[in-house]
C-alpha cells in the first residue's frame, strides 16, 4: 500500500491471544498489498489491466472490490473513478476496505476495542485502553508534525484524502488534469472503505464543487474540508473536541 499500517488492541486479553490477533491482522494487510498493489508487477490488480488475467479467474475479493468500485462511480457522479489515471486503480477505496475488514475482524474474534490505523485512514471501535473514547488527530495539511483537528468517537471510521504529501495527484477524470482548491478532505462515517472514496472524490471535485458535494451526504455521513486559501469547512455535527 506503500504506507505504513498500526494497530492499538485495547481489550484485557491474554498476551498470546493479542499477539495472534496482531499477525492476523498484518497478514491480511500484507495479503491485500499483494493482491490490489499498482507498484508489484505481480499483483492481481497488474495483471488484470495488463490483460493477463481474466477478471472470470481474479479473486473474490478483487471481484467485490471492483464491483464496489463501480457503485461508487456511479454514486460520486464518476468522480471517483478508479480508471482516471487510464489504469486499473481502486487504491482510493482498497486502503479504506482492507482496514474496515481488519475491524470487522477483530470484532468478530472477540476484541471490540481497537484502532486499526492505515495511513491516516483509522477504524476504532469501542474504547480505548484508559477507558476513554478513542481521539483521532487529523494533520494539519501545511504543518505535518501538527493537527488540525481532532475527533472523538467510539465507532468512527475517519478517512482523510489530501494533496499535501505528494501535491496535486488526486485527478479530475472528466478534465484528465490534476483537481486543486482542496487541500485536505476528512470524511467520518461508518463504513472506512467507502468513507475513503468519498474523500477522493471530493478532492478530484475541487472546489466548490467538492464542498457542495460534502454537504449533501445523507446522515450519518460527516465531513471537514480544508481549501488551498486556509478555509475549514466541516459539518456542523462533526465530533470534534478541543
Amino acid at each position: 500500500m506503500g504506507t505504513a499500517i498500526s494497530l492499538d488492541l485495547a481489550d484485557d486479553l491474554p498476551a498470546a491471544t493479542l499477539r495472534e490477533l496482531a499477525a492476523h491482522t498484518f497478514d491480511w494487510m500484507r495479503e491485500v498489498d499483494a493482491r490490489f498493489s499498482t507498484y508489484r508487477d505481480d499483483s492481481e490488480v497488474r495483471r488484470l489491466d495488463r490483460g493477463e488475467l481474466p477478471l472470470a479467474e481474479a479473486s473474490a475479493d478483487l471481484r467485490a472490490v471492483l464491483e464496489r468500485c463501480a457503485d461508487l462511480w456511479t454514486a460520486t457522479d464518476g468522480y471517483f473513478d478508479a480508471y482516471a489515471t487510464g489504469r486499473l486503480d481502486p487504491s482510493g477505496y482498497v486502503k479504506g476496505w482492507a482496514a474496515q475488514v481488519a475491524s470487522d475482524r477483530l470484532v468478530a474474534a472477540g476484541a471490540p476495542n481497537h484502532c486499526v490505523n492505515a495511513g491516516g485512514d483509522v477504524r476504532v471501535r469501542g474504547h480505548s485502553a484508559t477507558g476513554a473514547p478513542w481521539r483521532i488527530g487529523v494533520r494539519h495539511p501545511w504543518e505535518p508534525a501538527a493537527t488540525c483537528l481532532v475527533l472523538t468517537g467510539t465507532d468512527l471510521a475517519v478517512a482523510t484524502s489530501g494533496v499535501y504529501e505528494r501535491g496535486h495527484h488526486v485527478l479530475d477524470p472528466r478534465r484528465g488534469s490534476p483537481a486543486v482548491g482542496l487541500r485536505s478532505v476528512t470524511v467520518v462515517g461508518p463504513d472506512l472503505g467507502e468513507a475513503d472514496a468519498y474523500a477522493t472524490a471530493a478532492v478530484a471535485m475541487g472546489a466548490p464543487t467538492g464542498l457542495t458535494y460534502l454537504d449533501g451526504l445523507p446522515a450519518p455521513w460527516q465531513h471537514a474540508a480544508i481549501t488551498d486559501d486556509s478555509r475549514l469547512h466541516h459539518s456542523r455535527t462533526l465530533p470534534v473536541t478541543p
